[in-house]
């Protein structure tokens, strides 16, 4: 049986069809990519916002007419879309064979065994993850999950229940699969990092796990994604800043700098607390790269509020931004706050902080041209090597192109001379030298060449 898989949403979710498909291939299921060719359609839904639930709808809609026309002979969709919106999904969508929701995976071979689509019997395969993209050195490991924020917008926890850590040996064990896989690069993701082990009884929290993450393999980059500002401490900045392999690199979700916003967004922080986080930050990990994100049009956002925002993030100068306009989730809290903010008014203040963020990014490289940075080669296209710096993330901040990198291998770190930067936040650079794993490991951090820029979207983490 061939099986394809449409993954949506954020990098949690790629980690989660990486493991339902080496559960299939336990029972005698072969990946492949070409839809037209599967058996089998999995829809790995998201839920998110507003626009992430069309995607997934298209998506299914996609694969239902997939399988009146060519080989498919069963679709499921499964993840967060449908862990809300189960009943209305099956009654709309008959086409589907098999809706399941976040909590209900379990089910998910039965289901398959009984319609006879796979064996009933496991069979080998290389391990718990099976990769399905097209950079394998770059891997995401999910180390939690679900959430206890509880921020009035957010209907994760909804969606995904109350936070739970992943064993720290279970995850070690994964971060030695995936690197036994090729990956050069691992991404910690959950919904928030710095809660990790806070809710086990055996010590271990977000700072054991990179200190043996580093003991156990030999990774060269391993990045932090998502990483509330409440929960980074001085033992966490310790670490950070005595590991090299550790990249000077987090994403760290602020939404906004109005305590009168940050309050009725429930969030955890407030102005001054984010203001002090960032300033111990960059102290201590004096290279560090900032990646925060806002909603500007949340119930209630007054001008002054919005004021507030952009005078925050020209003093702080953060160096990528992502940037949303509030839509009401669901049986969320904010949901029943009185959505007050014009549609064309919130439009207008993300333009506006669009446009700062572009001031304050061009300011910021200036400084930065002639600079040498470490940087990993993640393909050969058109006969130029594109890669990313230790200060840009996978898929969201952008691209280093660099010149006379063209014979080497997707995965090779190098040092690179900043030569130019394009319009559209990216790098030229021109090969220094190459590094080899041995030398990652014990060469000192190097200046920093932060990434910046605005992304758009509705609605953020």
């Amino acid at each position: 049986m061939k099986v394809g898989f449409i993954t949506l949403g954020c990098d949690k979710n790629t980690v989660d069809s990486e493991r339902y498909l080496a559960q299939l291939a336990d029972r005698g299921a072969e990946y492949t990519d070409d839809l037209t060719d599967a058996e089998v359609i999995v829809i790995n839904t998201c839920g998110f916002i507003d626009a992430a639930k069309k995607e997934s709808l298209d998506a299914i809609v996609q694969a239902g007419e997939l399988k009146l026309s060519g080989s498919c002979q069963a679709v499921v969709a499964v993840g967060c879309m449908v862990q809300r919106h189960k009943g209305e999904l099956a009654e709309a969508l008959p086409e589907v064979d098999l809706f399941l929701g976040s909590s209900e995976m379990d089910r998910l071979l039965p289901e398959l065994e009984a319609r006879g689509l796979i064996d009933d019997q496991p069979a080998v395969h290389p391990g718990v993850r099976l990769f399905t993209g097209d950079v394998p050195h770059i891997r995401y490991l999910k180390v939690s999950e679900g959430c206890d924020h509880g921020c009035a917008f957010c209907a994760i926890p909804l969606m995904r229940g109350k936070h739970r850590s992943f064993a720290l040996d279970e995850v070690i064990r994964e971060a030695q699969l995936l690197e036994a896989q090729g990956a050069r690069e691992v991404n910690l993701v959950a919904q928030d990092l710095a809660h990790y082990g806070r809710d086990r009884r055996d010590g271990f929290t977000l700072p054991e796990l990179l200190r043996e993450l580093v003991r156990s393999t030999s990774i060269p980059w391993l990045r932090m994604l998502y990483l509330y500002s409440s929960g980074i401490t001085p033992r966490l900045l310790e670490v950070m800043a005595s590991e090299p392999r550790i990249l000077p690199y987090l994403d760290m979700p602020m939404q906004h700098a109005s305590d009168a916003v940050l309050a009725r967004m429930r969030r955890p922080e407030r102005q001054r607390t984010i203001r002090e986080r960032v300033r111990q930050l960059r102290e201590v990990v004096p290279d560090l790269a900032i990646r925060t994100t806002c909603i500007v049009g949340f119930p209630g956002e007054t001008d002054d509020d919005f004021a507030q925002l952009m005078a925050f993030l020209e003093e702080v100068q953060f160096e990528r931004v992502g940037a949303f306009t509030y839509s009401p989730q669901e049986g969320t809290r904010a949901a029943a706050m009185e959505d007050d903010v014009p549609e064309s008014v919130k439009r207008e203040r993300l333009e506006r902080l669009m446009e700062l963020q572009r001031q304050i990014t061009a300011e910021r490289y200036e400084r930065f041209l002639g600079r040498t940075a470490r940087t990993m080669i993640d393909r050969i296209a058109e006969g130029e090597a594109q890669g990313r710096t230790a200060w840009q993330a996978d898929d969201v901040d952008g691209i280093s192109y660099v010149h006379g990198a063209e014979h080497l291998a997707p995965g090779t770190i190098v040092d690179a001379v900043i030569e130019g930067i394009d319009d559209d936040v990216d790098f030229r650079a021109t090969l220094l030298r190459v590094v080899s794993a041995n030398e990652q490991r014990t060469v000192p951090r190097a200046r920093s060449l932060p990434v910046m820029g605005t992304t758009i979207g509705s609605f953020g983490r």
